[in-house]
């Protein structure tokens, strides 16, 4: 079963949040081991460069208004090659203070997904789901329509 790990920068302070990024970790655990990895936040995103990038593992897609926007189609056949692979797996998503350039120039890809910015926790639920999403597509769900 394939890895998918979330390195996320800083902690989900409402009970809310994490309870929507635990009900899609609980339906990922069908498709894949998913793993949540909080980070310390620093000072600013140059100091928090170093932990996350040693908590990334196999295939990064670090997520950057900058990157390349995708439909959750498209992000489902990414997932699916990188799974026929056995490709690990890791997204990152910053603190509040952004993502460093080095933690991006590592990265194999930057993905947004929008112009627009989110809040941090709003935007873990929003990726969780969109995993979950990708997952779904692949196995010919009804889930998306």
């Amino acid at each position: 079963m394939v890895k998918v790990n979330l390195v996320c920068v800083g902690k989900l302070k409402e009970a809310f949040w994490r309870d929507a990024v635990s009900e899609y970790a609980k339906r990922l655990a069908r498709f894949c081991r998913f793993e949540v990895k909080e980070l310390s936040e620093g000072k600013s995103p140059d100091e928090e460069a170093e932990p996350v990038l040693r908590a990334c593992r196999g295939y990064v897609i670090a997520l950057a208004v900058e990157g390349k926007g995708c439909s959750s189609e498209a992000l489902a056949a990414k997932l699916r090659s990188l799974c026929d692979r056995g490709a690990e797996i890791t997204f990152v998503i910053g603190s509040s203070c952004g993502l460093s350039p080095r933690v991006k120039a590592a990265a194999d890809e930057l993905l947004s997904f929008s112009q627009m910015t989110f809040p941090h926790q709003l935007m873990r639920v929003i990726l969780c789901e969109q995993v979950y999403r990708a997952f779904m597509i692949n196995a010919g769900a009804e889930y998306h329509k």
